[in-house]
């Protein structure tokens, strides 16, 4: 038997590009040419801005094993549960991060330029509201979209001092939108697909 070469030309790096609009915004098209996405987000998505070290998505099935009393091994496992998410710290802290950041709520602002001054209020309790979250690979050959998303995460903010600048850590949870998918996923090219 010769020796299989293993392939390696499917990997990801970097972390790509952050999007969030608000709920009900198009999605984008996803147009590939080139092995490459080449259409631009549609209007309404704003790029998050810097983030402290990418973000992670995470999938995670709930499961239950079925035992019998005759076997050993579970005879079956089921699904009773999906949590989908991700999670990243936005290093630009702002008024529209921290409403982002929380769900929501006002911002009040008087004067403009170097005199603008900009009062944030958080939602009232039940009063939150979903938003959208997008993602783009650096090489612009994968995109994922999750058209209702809630951050549900502890917004800690740590000041201290030197370099370690503050942040807003957030971790999101991705639920399932009128498809009744919380996300999709997209490649673009032969190599991704």
């Amino acid at each position: 038997m010769p020796v299989p070469v293993v392939p390696k030309n499917a990997l990801s790096f970097g972390a790509g590009f952050l999007y969030w609009a608000p709920l009900g915004t198009s999605v984008p098209s996803s147009t590939v040419a080139g092995s490459v996405f080449t259409d631009n987000w549609p209007a309404g998505w704003i790029l998050l801005g810097v983030t402290r070290e990418g973000h992670e998505f995470s999938y995670e099935l709930s499961t239950e094993d079925v035992e019998a009393a005759e076997y050993l091994d579970p005879i079956a496992t089921v699904t009773n549960g999906r949590t989908v998410g991700m999670s990243f710290e936005l290093m630009q802290v702002h008024a529209q991060n921290l409403k982002r950041a929380l769900n929501g709520g006002n911002i009040a602002t008087s004067g403009s330029g170097a005199t603008l001054r900009s009062e944030y209020t958080p939602p009232a309790m039940g009063q939150e509201v979903r938003c959208m979250l997008g993602w783009e690979a650096s090489d612009l050959t994968e995109r994922l979209y999750a058209e209702q998303c809630f951050q549900t995460g502890t917004l800690t903010v740590s000041r201290n001092k030197g370099a370690n600048n503050a942040g807003l850590p957030t971790e999101w949870r991705l639920e399932p939108a009128a498809d009744g998918q919380p996300f999709h996923h997209i490649f673009a090219g032969a190599i991704r697909g």
